[in-house]
């Protein structure tokens, strides 16, 4: 049987950008996306700590080392500059995998940069 598990998890990510006239997604510097062990493109959940929003969208990479998280098209409504988000991908594993599992965290400090 397969079982959906959280993969990658960046938390204290914090909104830097957003672009209501862009078709959607969520911008993230290629140095994060790549330590998280995301791909452009990816599905992802985003939670607003500071207001409770949750929505999905995908994954479009920003200039690396910018520590640029960007809320785009209609998610550009769920958030505000200097709100804080926690971004979350998920994926299918083998419930025989589920004892050697390790989902990627990645925390950011302050300007977004990788702790």
């Amino acid at each position: 049987m397969l079982i959906e598990v959280c993969k990658s998890k960046i938390k204290e990510a914090f909104v830097t950008q957003k672009d209501l006239q862009y078709d959607g997604s969520l911008t993230i510097s290629e140095d994060i996306v790549e330590k998280a062990g995301l791909y452009p493109g990816e599905k992802v959940l985003i939670i607003n700590v500071n207001n409770g929003e949750r929505m999905e969208t995908y994954v479009i990479l920003g200039e690396r080392g910018k520590g640029i998280i960007g809320l785009n098209g209609g998610a550009a409504r769920k958030g505000e500059i200097g709100d804080e988000l926690i971004i979350i991908a998920f994926a299918m594993i083998d419930e025989k995998e589920i004892d050697t599992y390790q989902m990627t965290t990645v925390s950011l400090k302050e300007g977004n940069q990788i702790s």
